[in-house]
């Protein structure tokens, strides 16, 4: 199999989708790779290393698209890169389509296989694609937000963690799974006050045997969010529906209720945004202000951090990746009920229903269309 791995075009995007390291374990089991000139070199992966482990350098993505049978990324194709897909190709990357309509449009019109690394489940319903960049933006979330509170930041002037004879500052956490459990590592080790909020009380007393009374959870609906919000400095939204658009659980007249200079994180901006004034923003300008409340939105947190966050994805990704090359995208599905819930868009059809009714597309079953194949 020929495997394509473009460089990374989302501005300030520095990951790159295989490691030397994962390049070795494909050319090894016989399949080629091909990779663009210094698309690894931000994350501090160079050509040499690349060739060294049996790929080919080539100088134009277009070339990739046009010979590869694999293509692998890290996010989302955009539109110059979507025009280069080409029907039966396999798109292996996140894709968030669900708040994606145009790149949703385009890949159905490519007839190409999607496979989005965010629904890709495990036996027990996790997301084992998804977790390790959750993780890195959960920890994340916390930096930018210590940060975005700082007076020449236009922030409320606040140290998360106080000093002597200061208390500390107070930081609520939309959503417990992974991207909460991971900032409240962070913030409880700043020494912060923290809330964890989840609609799961199973999951709340996982993270209270975890953090013990370092932090305090809250179940949503026992909780009063608009009083929680007024006494927070920091708000991480780390709500996710798999594949679904994230719920709106901060409104635009919430916002009201927060102390001037307070600063939002919402890592949910991928998939749409859990606080209804969020809108996607970049490293090179990642805040912008509503109702004197700081926002931030990078919509690819991990990508700062682009070294860490490509191995911790490598690990996660390659024995899919290796599976889909040595058996063809059929019978890789096919096989493995965890690998097809990845499947989102394929041959023109949506696949994955969250997306399909978010965006209104037909939905057909990833199991019946490969049954028709």
């Amino acid at each position: 199999m020929r495997i394509g791995v473009p460089k990374e075009i989302k501005p300030q995007e520095n990951r790159i989708g295989l490691t030397p390291e994962s390049t070795k374990i494909l050319t090894s089991n016989g399949h080629e790779v091909l990779v663009e000139n210094n698309g690894g070199l931000e994350a501090g992966f160079y050509n040499d290393q690349y060739k060294k482990a049996g790929a080919k350098i080539v100088d134009k993505a277009e070339d990739i698209f046009n010979d590869a049978e694999i293509i692998v990324k890290v996010k989302e194709p955009l539109s110059n890169e979507i025009k280069m897909i080409k029907e039966n190709q396999t798109v292996f990357t996140y894709l968030h389509l669900a708040a994606a309509k145009e790149l949703t449009e385009g890949l159905v019109k490519s007839k190409s296989v999607c496979i989005a690394y965010e629904t890709v489940t495990d036996n027990n319903g996790r997301l084992p694609l998804l977790a390790p960049m959750s993780a890195v933006a959960g920890r994340m979330s916390i930096q930018a937000g210590a940060h975005s509170l700082e007076k020449n930041q236009k922030g409320r002037g606040i140290l998360l963690g106080g000093a002597p004879g200061v208390e500390p500052a107070t930081v609520v956490i939309l959503g417990g799974g992974v991207v909460g459990e991971n900032a409240a590592l962070i913030a409880t080790g700043m020494k912060a006050k923290v809330y964890i909020v989840d609609k799961s009380a199973k999951r709340l007393d996982q993270l209270k045997e975890i953090f013990g009374k370092t932090i305090i959870p809250q179940q949503i609906d026992k909780v009063d969010l608009k009083e929680l919000i007024s006494e927070c400095v920091l708000l991480i939204g780390g709500v996710l529906i798999p594949g679904a658009e994230a719920p709106k659980l901060i409104t635009k007249d919430m916002l009201k209720l927060m102390k001037k200079g307070s600063v939002i994180v919402d890592v949910a901006i991928d998939q749409g945004g859990c606080v209804e004034t969020s809108k996607p923003t970049t490293h090179a300008n990642p805040t912008y202000i509503v109702d004197d409340v700081v926002h931030y939105c990078v919509a690819n947190m991990p990508g700062g951090v682009p070294r860490t966050s490509t191995l911790a994805l490598n690990k996660a990704t390659i024995p899919f990746l290796a599976k889909l090359a040595d058996k063809g995208y059929e019978k890789a599905l096919k096989e493995d009920k965890n690998f097809l819930a990845g499947l989102n868009v394929f041959k023109g059809q949506v696949t994955y229903k969250a997306v399909a009714d978010q965006l209104g597309h037909t939905y057909i079953s990833p199991t019946e269309v490969l049954g028709n194949v």
